[in-house]
């Protein structure tokens, strides 16, 4: 079994979000989803990155509340492995 490889990253203010779900419906490749029980401390669910994220930024434009901070990889890295 060949790992996953991630092109990308996001940092999501998790206490900024509104749980809109414009993101997850934004996110091309689909690894972006709605927490189902847990909230923020204003009472919102916030998305949640899986593997796989290419750093397109498109949770980051879509976003009204601007929750995300997108960072692409120079190259890409197997998904989960920690940074040289």
């Amino acid at each position: 079994m060949t790992a996953a490889l991630t092109r990308g990253t996001v940092v999501i203010d998790t206490e900024a979000c509104k749980g809109c779900d414009l993101c997850i419906d934004a996110c091309p490749p689909g690894v972006l989803v709605m927490t189902a029980a847990t909230v923020n401390t204003r009472g919102y669910r916030f998305p949640l990155l899986l593997e796989g994220c290419t750093g397109c930024a498109a949770c980051s434009q879509i976003c009204p509340d601007f929750v995300f901070q997108v960072y692409k990889y120079e190259t890409p890295r197997v998904a989960g492995e920690a940074r040289p």
